[in-house]
């Protein structure tokens, strides 16, 4: 089994919000790998990753890091594979990393998901490598009708609770 989505994080300290992402792929069984590399501490790791990562059948990758918040960028600065970058809550609320992440200079995309949001990275991921395949469509229709199923479920049980001045 060969991954087709590579998570990077900036350190092992990140898993904790990333295992949404890890865990949203095993559930629609997709391969992927989970790799922790460093923009500032393993710069030379980062390029030998970002330089093969296309030859080695990744076909996108979800880059997490805090703070200065470099790891996305750099990746993406080094491959032609679209890069989702993750804005980790490490310090200043995760606004320093958004906005590191967000801001990249022309010609060097990082897409950007919400502040520790790993499992919306995972499914933009999905959403781009299921583009050419059937098979994953389904399973991302299916995924996002069982959202629907929840709200559904969620206002059912709300309908039963009672207040003295509730009306529905």
């Amino acid at each position: 089994m060969k991954p087709i989505v590579s998570i990077i994080m900036g350190s092992t300290s990140d898993l904790p919000v990333m295992e949404k992402a890890a865990k949203f792929f095993d559930e629609m069984e997709v391969p992927f790998e989970i790799n922790a590399l460093s923009a500032h501490r393993t710069p030379e790791r980062v390029e030998a990753f970002a330089k093969v990562a296309a030859e080695r059948g990744i076909k996108v990758i979800i880059a997490a890091a805090g703070m200065a918040a470099h790891l996305p960028g750099v990746i993406a600065s080094m491959t032609h594979i679209p890069v989702i970058g993750v804005p980790i809550d490490a310090s200043l609320d995760g606004m320093d990393a958004l906005l590191a992440i967000v801001q990249m200079p022309p010609g060097i995309p990082v897409a950007t998901v919400g502040i520790n949001g790993s499992l919306n990275a995972a499914i933009l991921a999905l959403q781009m490598v299921a583009t050419g395949d059937e098979h994953l469509q389904t399973k991302l229709k299916a995924y996002k009708e069982s959202l629907k199923s929840k709200i559904e479920k969620a206002n059912e049980e709300l309908s039963k609770i009672e207040y003295k001045y509730k009306t529905n």
